[in-house]
């Protein structure tokens, strides 16, 4: 799958089926960390694991460009200072799931909320 591709992919969580659809990727070499949207009104999130913190991913700030128009991640982003954010969710773990997604050993993928994006710049609506 290239980088600029939208491609629906067919993936088994546990014993529920869940759609995914590529969002993007933020590529510095073979693997990188990949966004992708599921038909649970949730994403998919790949991203370099943390040491010795299970569950808590590493990704670049700018694999948020690839988010759907409106949403936002539903998780904790910490800033590390360094150009990426950390976060935690549920892993995918189902090995048919993952084995149609390119995840290397030093990568996770976690399974978080799709937020609704909320900004404090938007105009108010008066009754």
């Amino acid at each position: 799958m290239r980088d600029n591709e939208k491609a629906t992919t067919q993936l088994t969580h546990g014993v529920i089926t869940m759609r995914v659809e590529f969002l993007g990727k933020n590529t510095q070499g073979q693997h990188s960390p990949t966004l992708y949207a599921t038909d649970r009104e949730t994403y998919v999130v790949q991203g370099w694991r943390v040491p010795g913190r299970p569950g808590l991913i590493e990704i670049p700030h700018p694999l948020l460009a690839f988010l759907t128009p409106g949403t936002c991640l539903g998780a904790l982003l910490t800033d590390t200072g360094h150009g990426t954010f950390t976060l935690t969710g549920p892993p995918v773990t189902d090995p048919e799931a993952l084995s149609q997604m390119d995840v290397p050993d030093h990568e996770l993928c976690i399974e978080v909320e799709m937020g609704k994006e909320i900004r404090r710049d938007a105009p108010s609506v008066r009754q």
